[in-house]
């Protein structure tokens, strides 16, 4: 059963008041630090929400769950605290339409019903969803979010209370025996050490041009008008399609990699720091900003920290473990007499050593030496520095629209 018009306005309509409220609390703190104040906490914001549900001209704050109100504000205490603690940039003032979402804390005034893929809700009652995977453990709070014109239900589980097992993962000893390197690049999506490779997705490139033209036309409407709503409306769709494709290329990528393998080593690239900008300043101007720029757009397209990430905590379920190794010279350095040079590259797909005439592609020869330095990682027992963060998927489930 899709969402009928009602339950649609009702979502847009809670998103919006929490965004209302995300944002005035955001304006009284600026305010506040302006006069030389101190910070205020979410105890003292959560108290002034009640004043301002019966203050005039707002008072339709009170259709909105109460507990979804007060969580923005703990978003916006959240927010201050990654900032002060330098995790994240200060907190910015919330957009309609960028990013709306809302969330039920309580799970007592929430029930799931999994047989029928129903969810009740305050203040919404049952709503069917599309789902996704089936939920595991004790549920804790359900986020509700926006993305492309469709509603999204994220649910939350606990696995463990108080030292007691809420939700077991069972740890399955991996069915491969073989380990790989893995270099990463742009003409070659990813390149394996035994010689194999996966061609790039290019997600953006493949839809650069269709969105050259619809963000054109969006800029010659009037702003705000209707029709410049549905340019707009035009243009998130084809950044949604983008992120999809690239989504589902590294998820296939990265599930076969961690069916078929039970170590993979990969480089341990800073993508942040090679992605930057070569435009520098006015006064010392970069080098080579186009191309800098199109280099930038090629690594950023090709999803490498997405990559890695699926990887890690795929790997993890199957049994298998990812291992990252230093970067240098990993496509410099002859896999046959160990020369490095930057003359063994004389092409950006050619290898031929200066030394010993060895001779591959670029990009193999990286794999290779990637896979010899993860063995010799392990053989120094240093693997468990080299780790990456595990990072589990956030369950979510579609809801119909």
């Amino acid at each position: 059963m899709k969402l009928d018009g009602e339950q649609q306005r009702n979502l847009r309509r809670y998103a919006g008041l929490c965004r209302f409220v995300y944002n005035k609390a955001l304006a009284l703190q600026q305010a506040n630090h302006a006069a030389a104040g101190k910070f205020i906490s979410y105890v003292t914001m959560a108290a002034w929400l009640p004043v301002w549900k019966r203050e005039q001209g707002s008072a339709w704050l009170k259709d909105a769950p109460s507990q979804a109100l007060q969580h923005a504000l703990k978003d916006l205490e959240k927010a201050y605290k990654n900032f002060f603690a330098k995790r994240a940039d200060f907190p910015r003032f919330k957009r309609k339409g960028n990013g709306d979402s809302f969330r039920y804390p309580d799970p007592k005034q929430i029930k799931l019903d999994q047989s029928n893929s129903r969810i009740f809700l305050p203040k919404l009652g049952w709503i069917r969803y599309h789902n996704s995977r089936d939920v595991l453990g004790e549920l804790r709070n359900v986020t509700v979010s926006s993305k492309g014109g469709k509603w999204f239900v994220s649910i939350q589980t606990l696995r463990q209370a108080q030292g007691i097992a809420q939700r077991e993962v069972a740890i399955v000893p991996s069915t491969a025996t073989t380990a790989i390197g893995v270099d990463l690049g742009i003409a070659r999506f990813a390149t394996f050490s035994d010689g194999t490779y996966i061609e790039p997705r290019n997600s953006f490139k493949t839809k650069a041009a269709k969105l050259a033209k619809y963000q054109r036309r969006m800029a010659h409407k009037q702003k705000f008008s209707n029709n410049w709503k549905k340019a707009k409306a035009k243009v998130q769709k084809i950044h949604i399609q983008i992120a999809n494709a690239r989504r589902d290329f590294l998820h296939k990528a990265t599930t076969t990699l961690s069916q078929n393998h039970a170590l993979v080593f990969i480089e341990d690239l800073q993508v942040g720091n090679m992605s930057k900008s070569a435009a520098g300043t006015a006064e010392n101007p970069g080098k080579n900003v186009a191309q800098k720029s199109d280099l930038n757009k090629a690594i950023l397209d090709q999803g490498w920290g997405e990559f890695r990430r699926q990887l890690d905590y795929k790997l993890a379920w199957k049994g298998g473990m990812l291992f990252a190794v230093p970067p240098h010279y990993t496509s410099q350095e002859c896999p046959e007499c160990h020369h490095v040079a930057a003359d063994n590259r004389q092409t950006q797909a050619q290898f031929v050593c200066v030394q010993c005439h060895y001779e591959n592609n670029a990009d193999h020869v990286g794999a290779i030496n990637v896979l010899e330095r993860g063995y010799r990682l392990l053989a120094c027992g240093d693997a468990a520095l080299s780790r990456s963060v595990k990072q589990e998927p956030t369950e979510v489930s579609q809801l119909s629209s």
